[in-house]
């Protein structure tokens, strides 16, 4: 199991926001997380990624306890987010973005910086993968377009294409089409099948658009106030009587 969560808690004061959840996600899967506006699923994911401290409980990642690192060392490992609004470098090119998360590389030692043909082919390297990714996403055409310059779905496909560069195994993504017109909400989902497939990459993703996440979706874990309200695969979840309670009152 790549990613397993043990009686993960995490309290606010007196409030309680993730209580005692428990999940695994597969490697090469890709599960969502769904739920109510203010059921933990964003701390949830801040508690993987390590932005934010648990309260009691266990991070498991690739059988390691990864429970109490910070996270740059998270990123390290192999895990990598994406935000719901995206965390770009709106004043640097899309490219420069893409060359931000690359690991280990020679140029940002303080021996090396100042010996510019010592990393200068080791960049372009990294440059020409950057641009075969944009190329992937659709996006290569803007390589030189200032980020800020980008649509909102260009944005979230932006983010997703820069994560790659650190060559995550898993991907943490937190609404990755909140806000995008539904073409490009459903065209996100297929570039992130494709990842997938190509790149083997493992998704945890949290979605308020049911329709699009459910064509897509391998499993589906839903919360609710905190705790785990339910799992199971797409059909059961649909037709989950609390679970259809919760969201449509029904």
């Amino acid at each position: 199991m790549l990613l397993e969560l043990k009686n993960l808690r995490k309290d606010f004061g007196g409030l309680r926001a993730v209580d005692d959840v428990s999940l695994t996600v597969p490697e090469g899967a890709i599960v969502g997380l769904i739920g109510p506006n203010g059921s933990g699923k964003s701390t949830l994911i801040n508690l993987i990624a390590g932005a934010t401290h648990r309260s009691a409980g266990q991070v498991l990642f690739a059988g390691d306890d990864i429970s109490d690192r910070p996270p740059d060392e998270v990123f390290q490992l192999g895990i990598a987010r994406g935000y719901q609004e995206p965390a770009l470098y709106l004043k640097m090119t899309v490219l420069d973005n893409m060359l931000l998360p690359v690991k280990n590389q020679r140029g940002e030692g303080p021996w090396y910086a100042p010996l510019w043909h010592s990393w200068h082919d080791e960049e372009a390297k990294h440059a020409e993968r950057a641009l075969a990714v944009l190329e992937q996403v659709q996006l290569l055409q803007h390589y030189d377009t200032l980020a800020s310059d980008l649509s909102g779905g260009q944005m979230k496909l932006l983010e997703i294409a820069r994560s790659l560069m650190g060559q995550p195994k898993l991907l943490l993504l937190d609404e990755p089409t909140a806000g995008v017109a539904p073409k490009l909400a459903y065209e996100i989902f297929e570039q992130i099948a494709r990842l997938r497939r190509d790149h083997g990459i493992t998704f945890l993703i949290v979605e308020h658009r049911l329709e699009i996440l459910f064509d897509f979706a391998d499993f589906v874990y839903v919360m609710h106030l905190g705790n785990l309200l339910a799992e199971g695969s797409v059909a059961e979840i649909a037709n989950h009587a609390t679970v259809r309670e919760v969201y449509f009152g029904e």
